[in-house]
């Protein structure tokens, strides 16, 4: 790419991006402003008629609301959504990536069920609300001091959240909880588990062991405030369970290990009109790169691929795959209207002033994170995922809960990009972020791992940033601290999605 005043993404488009604030009566593209077009922003490139589509990435992202002359600025104020109703095609455009001739590595965890980790924690994990405090209590007694004596750990962390009771014993929410405890428990990144309950909570911890197969040991531990004579002795028995196996997490060290074994979560925030433009499709090229090597690529957050499902279904390896997408979406078409919402509620005040107009806009960008190889699977928020390859987990938009789905269905590693700047780090998975252009990364450069804005103002090829992509992947796996790492993030981002009624 070369810097240029706009960006035209599709000889068909009917709208450019201006990669620098356009004044009135400019002269671009053969056309000339009618107005001041924010840097980021969209300008019509011909007579856009009322009605009419709008299109950018040769695909729909809206509708006039009235007559849109030629160069003049084109977002909310002209353009509205519609639902989508495509005409789903499966297995259409399938294009397998070629295995890699070599197999790169990483310095790994190897785990003895024959999983891998890039980092070695202990958890300690929440079965409710009830139980947060002492959970935080038993962390917060492991400091630096003491830590230091275990070289090969890389913390004790709390994952505590608002919900475990007032909810219903089955269906949906209920699920999607367990399956994130069970997730947390099983995910390779952590060396040790401490589950810590009240013990008269909807989710039973004693649920998960048998629904799950669980058996405590040396480096898994259960216990309820209940039956451990309250809040101070159930601290104190929590400590001493923790030091307990300290030593016995401290006994993994890395070794080298295939990058078939990376799960990596693929996932956006705070997006802008870049987002789609370079970050996005810089992290799918890396992400073609690990489905080379075996490795796995897992995209999220439902609402944001609404709009451009209907390209990921013709990467579906089969039918069935393909219409397991399909059900997802119609699934939250039903679960926004009954909840009086939309599914164009999704952009932010942020997003949009970064300039995107609609989900179905946003959509079309964020889908590129999961690059050009087939959709190899379709999976429920949190649950196991066990295909190769490209992937998908259903999720909700917010950030902190769609990673901790991913992270609950064996995500190791987390790829964020963003537009706006984000402050997100995640744990056990290390998060490293991606930023779509180059103002924001200079602003935030304490925050972002990779200038993904480079594409544009310094000509780097989508193929070269894929690679720095992939490659800090590999160095952050091996144990490099990623930004957000370094700065103490991930201890308050583990946010299970609540689904249904709080009784």
């Amino acid at each position: 790419m070369t810097v240029s005043e706009i960006i035209r993404l599709d000889a068909s488009d009917n709208v450019v991006t201006a990669t620098k604030t356009l004044e009135a009566g400019m002269s671009v593209e053969a056309v000339m402003t009618t107005g001041i077009v924010p840097r980021n922003h969209k300008l019509a490139s011909c007579d856009i008629k009322q009605g009419e589509a709008v299109r950018k990435y040769a695909q729909i992202i809206g509708y006039a609301s009235e007559d849109i002359p030629a160069g003049a600025h084109v977002h909310t104020h002209n353009v509205v959504f519609r639902n989508t109703d495509a005409d789903y095609e499966f297995s259409t455009h399938l294009r397998p990536v070629a295995p890699a001739e070599i197999q790169d590595s990483f310095m790994g965890f190897r785990r003895d069920n024959g999983r891998v980790g890039t980092r070695n924690y202990i958890g300690i994990l929440t079965s409710v609300n009830c139980s947060a405090t002492a959970a935080r209590m038993i962390a917060s007694a492991f400091g630096p001091e003491e830590m230091a004596q275990y070289p090969n750990v890389d913390g004790v962390v709390a994952f505590v959240h608002g919900t475990g009771c007032g909810m219903a014993g089955q269906g949906d929410g209920f699920e999607a909880l367990q399956r994130v405890m069970w997730g947390y428990a099983r995910n390779p990144n952590h060396g040790g588990i401490l589950m810590v309950g009240l013990g008269c909570e909807m989710n039973q911890i004693d649920w998960i062991l048998e629904a799950y197969g669980l058996k405590q040991g040396p480096t898994f531990q259960a216990m309820n405030i209940q039956d451990t004579a309250g809040l101070a002795k159930t601290v104190e028995t929590g400590i001493e369970m923790v030091r307990k196996m300290l030593p016995e997490v401290n006994k993994a060290t890395r070794e080298p290990c295939p990058a078939s074994e990376l799960m990596v979560a693929l996932q956006c925030g705070g997006s802008d009109a870049l987002s789609g433009v370079t970050a996005n499709p810089a992290l799918g090229y890396a992400c073609d790169l690990l489905v080379a090597q075996g490795g796995t690529g897992v995209l999220a957050e439902t609402p944001e691929i609404y709009g451009a499902e209907h390209l990921l279904t013709r990467r579906a390896v089969n039918t069935a795959t393909g219409k397991d997408l399909i059900k997802l979406i119609r699934w939250w078409e039903d679960y926004t209207e009954r909840n009086l919402g939309s599914m164009d509620n999704n952009p932010s005040p942020g997003n949009k002033k970064g300039g995107l107009t609609t989900i179905l806009e946003k959509s079309l960008g964020a889908a590129a994170k999961g690059g050009t190889t087939p959709l190899t699977g379709v999976y429920k928020y949190g649950e196991p995922i066990t295909a190769r390859g490209f992937t998908f987990m259903d999720s909700p938009g917010y950030d902190p809960a769609s990673v901790t789905g991913q992270i609950a269905s064996g995500c190791n590693l987390v790829a964020f990009t963003t537009g706006r700047g984000s402050a997100f780090g995640s744990k056990p998975s290390p998060c490293i972020k991606i930023a779509t252009n180059t103002e924001m990364y200079g602003r935030l450069i304490s925050d972002m791992d990779v200038n993904a804005g480079a594409m544009l103002t310094e000509g780097q090829s989508l193929e070269d940033k894929g690679r720095e992509i992939y490659q800090l992947l590999l160095d952050v796996a091996s144990g490099k601290q990623s930004k957000s790492e370094a700065q103490g993030l991930g201890d308050y981002e583990f946010v299970p999605w609540q689904i249904g009624a709080t009784m």
